[in-house]
């Protein structure tokens, strides 16, 4: 088993979980430290918890109860792939702490964890604008109201709640080159990080990582169109880890790569003549 951290911060944690074992390797007992959901992305595996046993394939979610223990085991298949959430006491508080929805072990394949699993995954391989811990939040939400039956409440948006959404995006846009997350944008904002999330989003109709991609690909595109700063140079300077991503990013969003865009910036109207041929 290997586990690659792909996410660390108080509120949630997220693992890239790998498996090898088959069915000639003995099953060992471990115990869930934290609440956690473990979507599974590739594989099958057995889980023994509580008295109780389930197969997990593709689809699945593994669900984790602190001091609970299980026994993952390979009768059929060999090997599977997880994404885990493991959550923080206040993010369990804030999206449902009843003990009988954590105890459930698994949850088989359900489409409205499916789709968010693979958004969640999207964000891990850097093929959404969403953030990893904010896809998390999201897929452990839906799923204690999956299992629930009991949808959350809107979000309050009072005009003191819309006025911290407001001010905090423009928090966000001021510091976009620098590291921001779900839980410095929430601290911001002086609220918990999941009610901050979905606030935010309900006010301004995308989640606060969205909004910080957008504004780092506004900056770029200012640079790009002004400057005679390296493609490179840009990409750092407004906010991204590394090129490859900004100029996956910035292709997505604007149809043509960054040296495309600086080239119409500067008359060459050919190219987004030849994107609306295309439509």
């Amino acid at each position: 088993m290997t586990a690659r951290p792909l996410f660390q911060r108080n509120s949630i944690s997220v693992f890239d979980f790998r498996c090898t074992a088959g069915p000639a390797d003995t099953p060992f007992v471990e115990q869930h430290t934290d609440h956690s959901v473990s979507f599974v992305r590739k594989g099958s595996f057995g889980c023994r918890s509580r008295g109780r046993r389930f197969e997990l394939v593709a689809g699945s979610v593994l669900v984790g109860h602190p001091g609970d223990e299980y026994m993952c085991t390979h009768d059929h298949v060999c090997g599977d792939e997880c994404l885990s959430f493991f959550l923080g006491p206040e993010l369990v508080e804030a999206i449902g702490d009843r003990t009988d929805i954590w105890q459930i072990g698994a949850a088989p394949p359900l489409p409205e964890l499916m789709v968010l699993g693979e958004l969640a995954q999207a964000a891990a391989d850097g093929r959404s604008d969403i953030g990893l811990d904010e896809a998390g939040a999201l897929f452990a939400s839906r799923f204690v109201e999956v299992v629930s039956g009991q949808s959350q409440k809107p979000a309050a948006t009072a005009p003191r709640d819309r006025r911290r959404a407001v001010e905090t995006a423009l928090w966000i846009d001021a510091h976009s080159p620098e590291n921001i997350d779900l839980e410095q944008a929430a601290a911001q904002a002086g609220l918990s990080p999941f009610h901050f999330l979905r606030l935010f989003s309900s006010v301004l109709g995308v989640t606060p990582h969205q909004y910080l991609v957008r504004s780092r690909l506004r900056h770029a595109a200012r640079l790009l169109a002004d400057d005679e700063i390296s493609v490179t140079d840009i990409a750092y300077d407004v906010g991204f880890a590394d090129l490859s991503n900004f100029v996956r990013t910035f292709h997505r969003a604007a149809g043509v790569s960054p040296r495309r865009f600086r080239a119409a910036s500067r008359g060459d109207r050919k190219i987004f003549q030849e994107r609306l041929a295309l439509h």
